[in-house]
């Protein structure tokens, strides 16, 4: 790889041998290349490939911006414990992360403790990215001083939740946790039932729900004329269609995007088996 421009001693930005602008991060690795040389294949820790038409120098200029001690203790954690690998098209992932840490750094070492008012939703709706934000932060306090608290998890859980959306704005996050809350107590109001979070039908609802988020800010929602299972779904369960048109509603309210007809049937047939699986347990 060639170095475009270097950022510091630690980030440079090179072109790789596909053509492609990447980031490269590494201790030393800045002061080791200069524009136009190769770099040193040894000292690259992790190699940034950005995608979905974000500007390399940006994202590079970003990353340098974040102090060496906890970019490394950051970036080392990641890889650790499976959430990214030495490669990876997620810069933001990694910016949003180390600087979350470095801030959470500051209050520690200030004495400041901050218990975040998503935690229980955050370890119910997400409970796969809960455990893997435990994970990268026992990583990361194995790197840093002073330690920091386990409320931590919360903050990264909804960073790695974030991650699988276009927009690096974690208010797209917030406001996808409330929409769901908000489905869920829906259909139990609707039907009078104890719809557990921890149930299977719930998990997968709301699994559902969150690819619904990331087809409507990638703009790819199931569009065109309603295909025949769309159609059978909506005759088979009229119940559950009429709540999934009101769960629909909520999002078009709070998203100002409107679900296509099959959006809506994919919505009901996750109702009716919720519903269903509800009431054979209470029976």
């Amino acid at each position: 790889m060639k170095v475009l421009r270097v950022l510091n001693n630690n980030v440079v930005l090179a072109r790789d041998e596909k053509g492609q602008e990447v980031i490269l991060t590494g201790r030393g690795i800045g002061f080791s290349s200069g524009q136009g040389k190769h770099v040193d294949p040894a000292l690259i820790k992790r190699v940034f490939v950005p995608v979905d038409g974000r500007d390399p120098d940006h994202l590079a200029e970003a990353l340098a911006l974040i102090s060496e001690e906890v970019l490394q203790a950051v970036v080392t954690a990641l890889s650790e414990v499976g959430i990214e690998g030495r490669e990876s098209t997620r810069p933001t992932l990694a910016i949003a992360v180390a600087d979350h840490i470095a801030g959470a750094l500051e209050r520690a070492a200030r004495g400041i403790v901050i218990e975040y008012p998503l935690r229980a939703e955050v370890q119910t709706l997400y409970a796969t990215e809960y455990a893997q934000a435990q994970r990268l932060l026992r990583a990361v306090n194995e790197r840093v001083s002073p330690k920091l608290d386990a409320s931590e998890a919360t903050a990264l859980a909804l960073h790695l939740v974030n991650a699988g959306f276009v927009s690096g704005d974690l208010s797209f996050t917030y406001t996808m946790t409330g929409v769901i809350q908000q489905m869920l107590a829906v259909v139990r109001e609707r039907y009078g039932l104890d719809v557990s979070d921890a149930s299977m039908s719930a998990a997968r609802f709301i699994t559902h729900v969150r690819y619904l988020f990331v087809r409507i800010q990638q703009h790819r929602q199931l569009k065109g004329q309603e295909s025949t299972i769309g159609k059978g779904i909506r005759q088979h369960y009229p119940e559950a269609t009429r709540t999934a048109q009101q769960l629909a509603t909520i999002v078009e309210l709070r998203l100002g995007q409107q679900l296509s007809d099959d959006e809506v049937s994919y919505l009901a047939l996750h109702v009716a088996r919720m519903t269903m699986d509800a009431i054979g347990a209470a029976q």
